[in-house]
Formats: structure tokens, C-alpha cells, sequence
């Protein structure tokens, strides 16, 4: 009996370590990727990518971590624990010239937030922001940028709109009940809450700063220099789910986290609105540089130093020596 039981062990053993064998050395190159996003359809070609199984394809294992806002992931990329990161452009920026060993590998898309505020609102215009309540996803985010940018446009601080931060889900649920007057959040939650009948649109982020970036993919230094391959293999996936995104919205739409997006139909006609795009030629390039000069404006308009990020790095590194480097793969 001892040794039908010893027969049986001995068998078991050899079969796990045949399977084991047999998954090294049919995929001796899979290494596991840790993809941080955020919870927005700005994501997609994530999403799509995932859906379907364009990694597998090329023996590059995902796990991916959802984050509230951009300035939690980039905590997380900065003690390594995210290998590449889907976020917003000002956070990314903001990171990077803390020196966070981090670069941007492509654009995601443009645009896509907006300012939406309770129905029946007397609230039309920016300036009747003033004293009102508005949260926005962090002070890291896009959209708080965008909240500032505005403001100032109409010669009032954003200390005077009480503004907080709040993950996009309930920043929804708070307008709905009527605990906060606006939200400046991202899609499709600005969709959402328009659609669902309790929210108005005050300001698309496109009439704030026509054709800004907003998402952008990062990646760690450490992975660009020890995984060239696949993270040429990852730019390829993320440019033909891009492309799928753009040419399928509707379908791309049915690929989406049911989390983030609750309502196929309405999502489909969210997608086909915002551009997405992939790699990083010269115009995107000149986008962004663009985008960065906004902020600028806002910064030498507070007269301080430091803001969303250390101006004087950026006018040394960047605008002095014209050098994309620091910024982009």
C-alpha cells in the first residue's frame, strides 16, 4: 500500500514538472508587464487590447492596476511597483520633472473631460463658478488643471470655488444628490451624467484648450532599458487597438470594463467624439509643448515657482536646449 502511495506522489511530481517544463519552454521569453490605468474610457485601447488578447499574441503577460487619478499611479510607477502607466499629460509632467525616472512612449487621446453642473443650475457660465462647490478627481489631474485655466481666464482663483477632490464615481453620485454644484471629470462620466438627466454641460475641456492632450502612455526607464522588445511589441498593440477604437466605436465600446461603462450604446457615441491616437510624431510633440505653455501662463500669472511642476527644469531642459528627451521616449 506504501508503495502504490509512494508510485502515485512520484507520478504526480513527474507531471508537474513535465507541464512546468512544457510552459517554460514554449513561452521561454513571457515576462509579466504591471499596466497601471485609470477608471475612463480615455483608456480604450487598454481595454481593447486586453478584450482581445493582443498580448498573449505576443507572450507578454498584463496585470493591470486601476487608479483613482494619475498622481496615485505615479506614486506607484515611482517605487516601481507599475512597469507602464495610462494617465493624463499633466500629472505625467508633473512626475517627471520631480525626477521620476519616467518617459512618455505615446499619446492615448485628446480632450474627452468636460465641467458638468446640476440641471437646473443657475450656473451658465465659468465665472458663476465663483463660491461654488466643484470637486475634480485631484489636484495632480487634468482636470483640476483645467478648472484653474479656466478660473483664470475670468480673473478668479481657484481657492474661490472650494474645490475638492473625489474619486469620478461619486463626484457623479454628489451632483446627482445635489452636495456639490459642479464636477470637472472625464469620460465618460461627464456623458453619464448629462444622459442620466441630473447634470448639464457647462464647458467641454475642447472649448477650454481646443485639441489639448489629456491621456498619454508612460513607462518606466528601468523597463525601456531592459525591455526594448516588448515594449516595441506594446506600442505596436497599442496603436492597432487605437486604430480599432477609432474605426469601431461602437464595437470597441461592448469591449469595455461593464464597471466603467454601464451603458454600450451611449459609450459608442462617447468614442466616436474623442480622438485617440498613438505614437509620438511631431505634432503631438508640439501639442503637448503647447499644453505646457498654458500652464505656464497660469503659473507666471500666480507669480510662484512651483506649481504643477518646476518651471525652471523645464525652461533648462526643454525650452532652452530644445531637447524632447526628458520627456519623451
Amino acid at each position: 500500500m506504501e508503495k502504490k502511495t509512494a508510485g502515485i506522489i512520484i507520478a504526480i511530481v513527474i507531471i508537474i514538472a513535465l507541464i512546468g517544463g512544457y510552459v517554460y519552454f514554449a513561452h521561454p521569453d513571457e515576462i509579466t508587464v504591471k499596466i497601471g490605468y485609470l477608471p475612463s474610457d480615455h483608456d480604450s485601447a487598454l481595454f481593447v487590447a486586453q478584450s482581445q488578447k493582443l498580448y498573449e499574441a505576443q507572450g507578454i503577460n498584463v496585470e493591470t492596476s486601476q487608479f483613482n487619478n494619475g498622481g496615485d499611479l505615479m506614486t506607484a510607477m515611482a517605487s516601481s511597483d507599475i512597469d507602464i502607466g495610462y494617465l493624463g499629460v499633466t500629472p505625467a509632467l508633473s512626475s517627471i520633472s520631480k525626477g521620476v525616472p519616467i518617459k512618455i512612449i505615446s499619446g492615448a487621446q485628446m480632450e474627452g473631460s468636460g465641467i458638468v453642473v446640476a440641471k437646473n443650475s443657475s450656473i451658465n457660465s465659468i465665472a458663476d463658478l465663483k463660491g461654488k462647490k466643484v470637486a475634480t478627481p485631484g489636484e495632480a489631474s487634468i482636470q483640476y488643471m483645467l478648472l484653474d485655466y479656466a478660473l483664470n481666464k475670468e480673473n478668479i482663483n481657484i481657492s474661490e470655488v472650494n474645490p475638492s477632490a473625489m474619486k469620478v464615481a461619486q463626484m457623479n453620485d454628489a451632483l446627482r444628490t445635489g452636495k456639490l454644484d459642479a464636477i470637472v471629470t472625464y469620460e465618460p462620466y461627464a456623458s453619464i451624467a448629462t444622459n442620466a438627466g441630473y447634470g448639464k454641460l457647462l464647458e467641454n475641456s475642447s472649448e477650454i484648450i481646443p485639441d489639448h492632450p489629456c491621456c498619454v502612455v508612460v513607462a518606466s526607464d528601468k523597463f525601456i532599458k531592459e525591455h526594448p522588445k516588448e515594449l516595441k511589441s506594446i506600442l505596436a498593440i497599442h496603436e492597432n487597438a487605437t486604430k480599432y477604437v477609432n474605426e469601431h466605436p461602437n464595437d470597441a465600446a461592448k469591449l469595455l470594463p461593464s464597471d466603467i461603462v454601464p451603458n454600450a450604446t451611449l459609450e459608442g457615441q462617447i468614442l466616436s467624439n474623442i480622438n485617440f491616437v498613438s505614437g509620438l510624431n511631431d505634432s503631438y510633440k508640439k501639442s503637448v509643448m503647447d499644453f505646457i505653455n498654458y500652464i505656464v501662463f497660469i503659473i507666471l500669472k500666480k507669480v510662484i515657482f512651483i506649481y504643477y511642476f518646476n518651471l525652471s527644469y523645464y525652461y533648462k531642459s526643454i525650452f532652452t536646449n530644445n531637447n524632447f528627451n526628458i520627456i519623451f521616449l
